[in-house]
């Protein structure tokens, strides 16, 4: 995966962040997510015909991805869908989205990273391919500490009846954001590629290192 050291700026309202050269950006407004999905996946297999097989599988991905990501209040999505000569294709995603919320009182909930870190849910495996989750805190460079989780959790699937969910690699960031309490900038890594965990991890971990709020 050498090839993800190439980068792209992205530059939003408010932010920055610096994504692989080869993730795809792509509409998540529900009126035009579908379409402009399709489009980007055809001129991706336009230009690599090998990947024809997985057309279906990219398409469903993405638009998945980005239902989720307007959910969530996603500011950027980015995704990547690539195939490494196996029988399955490698998928990711990042979204950066403005949260924040309130105590029952309606105070600002604390965005201090050690406070934060403190309220975060740590998950411990039971057994062997059970899903787990750590919390811990990170520095981001020219930004500050921030709280992070990251694991192998079953994330419920938006809007589903039946309360099913989807195992995934997922890593969250949780920065907070200058001059607005309780608010933070949640920086989203995932991945259905468990096997690549580790691999994952470390690259989220680099995408999220590249966070700048605008001045």
């Amino acid at each position: 995966m050498a090839r993800y050291m190439e980068t792209l700026t992205v530059e939003r309202g408010g932010f920055r962040i610096k994504v692989p050269e080869s993730w795809w950006e792509f509409d998540v407004r529900p009126e035009s997510r579908d379409d402009s999905i399709r489009r980007m996946v055809a001129e991706r297999v336009r230009q690599q015909p090998e990947l024809a097989k997985y057309k279906d599988t990219y398409v469903a991905f993405l638009q998945k991805a980005a239902a989720d990501a307007w959910k969530s209040g996603a500011l950027y999505c980015g995704c990547m869908a690539e195939s490494f000569g196996g029988d399955t294709p490698i998928t990711g995603s990042i979204t950066v989205s403005l949260v924040g919320g309130r105590t029952k009182e309606g105070e600002p909930l604390s965005t201090d990273p050690q406070v934060m870190a403190g309220q975060l849910a740590v998950r411990e495996a039971k057994k062997e391919g059970d899903a787990w989750r750590k919390v811990t805190t990170v520095d981001i460079p020219g930004v500050g500490p921030a709280a992070r989780t990251y694991g192998i959790e079953d994330i419920p699937v938006p809007g589903d009846a039946l309360n099913r969910t989807i195992r995934a690699v997922l890593m969250q960031t949780f920065i907070p954001v200058p001059g607005q309490e309780g608010k933070v900038a949640l920086v989203a890594g995932s991945s259905q590629v468990l096997d690549l965990a580790e691999s994952f991890f470390d690259i989220f971990d680099a995408i999220t290192s590249t966070f700048r709020f605008a001045e």
